[in-house]
């Protein structure tokens, strides 16, 4: 018979219960009691994604309100126990609707990494300067529009993210985190960097782009440890001599500026990539040239040079060299025994001494054509094979060479283990294991997982790459062609610094999700896989690929779309299933192309 109403049937167990809801929701804040013991166990607590517009105050208090069970000294207590429990170390509020953050947050000051991300956020509270523990905070994509002072209190603190926000002033202070190691401040509203930030002797990576910067402090040039700098898309009319003597530089990006002439990179003898399109720059000096031993990548496209000189053939470690769009009209002839040089792209300029049908077939005609001009023999001009250190050639006298580790071409299944520690001592940049019989990644890599950004595994047989690939964030370059792979793991989202893939002659069905997640990726070479259509909308993510090739694969559609792509220089969709566009208007280019697809959107 049922019971409506009345008093409620007898529980035998009533006493032993604890009071309240004890297994769904904490006072209806959306965090289960479930995830709080949890999180005392582990030390981690994430809320991400859950829609929340304040932080729950059992967050806040996650290290002080123990629950009464906890406090049973019963060996036989199968709840929580008090000395099982660990303080908050990571704190992950990621995706949400949060628009402060309470003071209460000094309470947890165990925390080493604080994410809050992709919030509502207009300001930071005070109290974040007594979290003196914290080793990385990611505070980007909110509306912030200044950083607290108490800021400056953080001296653990090695990575700091406030991308994507509303800051147009970066106050001294931030020269006090003498530990930070990467500072991304790109995408805010900034029009200068304080003087201190010369103080940050332990930095190796600072992202400053996409600002209002019309100057660059000469305090830089003490940022002898900083291995990729990004100042693309500001209004910098010039570069400070003093950027000469960051001694540790690989990487410049300096994009979409306002440049007249580039200063000679006198210290930075490990400089592999200069990206400076998109600028005003008229000459190129012999100066300059000079300070460009170790280049292996040289971008000046869409810029108003007029003369390439003759000095261009001192770099002789350049790969690919884009002058598309300037002014030149003849190349100097010994450009050609740059036996390294495996891309230079010319388009857009207006060549007198080279007919242009030579320009369109492609680098190697264009490099054969130069060498059948030279007049002086080859032997007058240095090449790739004769650079003048010895220490600086790839594999010249040992694997590990300056910067590189080059144990490539050895058709071997393994890599030696004595390689390794010289490699990690070095801080090698570059990894070269192509040509081999490797079955897998080696798994020392990891090793290296500070200082790689260039990393070539290309010609081996590697069906899988390893998730713990994502501690290597620092990677700009990775080159997995002709192996076995059909996916990429999507942990590695990590690498967000991504600007060149490739992953031709492999057993991709489609470009991996994990891809489009790479916001900086410029190249994407996928040639010779089984990919069956063109992911529009993520390649849509991709707002700076410039050069795409999807050759030979099995794509049965080209969306009309794909024309307004404007960053893209490069598309090469040849040896697929489509039947449009035609063979013939693949042949007219990338810029007929695109035209053509464009012209097909539907109205």
């Amino acid at each position: 018979m049922s019971r409506r109403g009345g008093r409620q049937p007898f529980n035998p167990k009533a006493g032993f219960q604890r009071a309240g809801n004890n297994n769904k929701e904490d006072d209806g804040k959306g965090v289960s009691v479930v995830i709080l013991k949890q999180a005392r166990s582990s030390g981690q607590l994430n809320l991400s994604n859950r829609s929340l517009t304040t932080v729950p105050q059992s967050v806040w208090n996650i290290n002080t309100d123990v629950p009464p069970e906890s406090k049973n000294v019963s060996l036989d207590n199968q709840d929580e126990r008090w000395w099982d429990q660990n303080e908050l170390v990571k704190l992950i509020l990621a995706s949400n609707k949060l628009e402060q953050l309470s003071n209460d947050i000094q309470l947890l000051p165990a925390l080493t990494v604080l994410d809050v991300h992709d919030n509502k956020l207009n300001s930071l509270p005070t109290a974040i300067g007594e979290l003196r523990n914290l080793q990385r905070l990611n505070i980007s994509h909110n509306c912030l529009t200044e950083l607290p002072s108490e800021l400056s209190q953080l001296h653990d603190l090695l990575f700091l993210h406030v991308q994507h926000n509303k800051i147009s002033v970066l106050q001294d202070g931030l020269g006090e985190l003498n530990h930070l190691e990467n500072l991304d401040v790109s995408n805010n509203q900034l029009s200068e960097l304080p003087e201190s930030i010369g103080s940050l002797r332990k930095l190796r990576s600072l992202n400053a782009s996409e600002n209002q910067l019309e100057f660059i402090p000469t305090t830089i040039g003490n940022l002898k440890g900083v291995r990729m700098l990004e100042l693309s898309s500001n209004r910098l009319p010039s570069l400070p001599l003093e950027m000469g003597f960051m001694s540790g530089l690989e990487q410049i990006h300096i994009k979409f500026n306002r440049i007249t002439s580039l200063p000679p990179f006198t210290k930075c003898k490990d400089l592999k990539e200069l990206h400076a399109g998109n600028n005003n720059i008229t000459e190129l000096s012999v100066e300059l040239l000079q300070s460009l031993s170790s280049l292996n990548v040289l971008d000046l496209r869409d810029n108003k040079i007029s003369i390439i000189p003759e000095e261009m053939i001192q770099v002789t470690t350049l790969t690919r060299f884009n002058i598309a769009n300037n002014n030149v009209s003849s190349l100097p002839y010994k450009l050609g025994n740059l036996r390294s040089l495996k891309a230079m792209v010319v388009d857009g300029n207006p060549m007198r001494g080279i007919r242009r049908d030579i320009v369109n077939r492609g680098t190697v005609e264009l490099m054969k054509y130069l060498r059948s001009r030279i007049e002086e023999t080859p032997e007058d001009t240095p090449d790739s094979s004769s650079a003048s250190d010895p220490s600086s050639v790839i594999g010249r006298t040992d694997a590990v060479a300056g910067k590189t580790l080059d144990y490539s071409n050895k058709k071997s299944g393994t890599i030696p283990v004595s390689l390794w520690e010289p490699a990690k001592e070095s801080g090698v940049t570059a990894v070269n294991f192509s040509k081999n019989m490797l079955t897998e990644v080696p798994a020392n890599l990891i090793l290296l997982h500070k200082t790689a950004v260039d990393v070539n595994l290309s010609v081996n047989k590697i069906p899988t790459l390893p998730t713990e690939m994502q501690m290597m964030v620092n990677i700009t370059r990775l080159d997995l062609g002709s192996n076995g792979l059909s996916s990429i793991p999507s942990e590695f989202e990590t690498m967000s610094m991504m600007r060149e893939l490739v992953i031709s002659y492999n057993r991709f069905t489609k470009v991996p999700d994990v891809v489009f997640t790479w916001t900086n990726l410029e190249t994407l070479l996928a040639n010779g896989n089984q990919i069956g259509d063109i992911d529009l909308t993520g390649f849509k993510r991709l707002t700076k690929i410039s050069s795409l090739d999807l050759q030979n694969n099995d794509i049965g559609e080209v969306p009309p779309e794909l024309g307004t792509f404007t960053s893209l220089r490069s598309l090469l969709l040849a040896g697929n299933r489509f039947r449009n566009p035609r063979p013939a208007i693949l042949n007219k280019g990338t810029v007929a192309l695109l035209a053509y697809l464009r012209d097909r959107i539907p109205t």
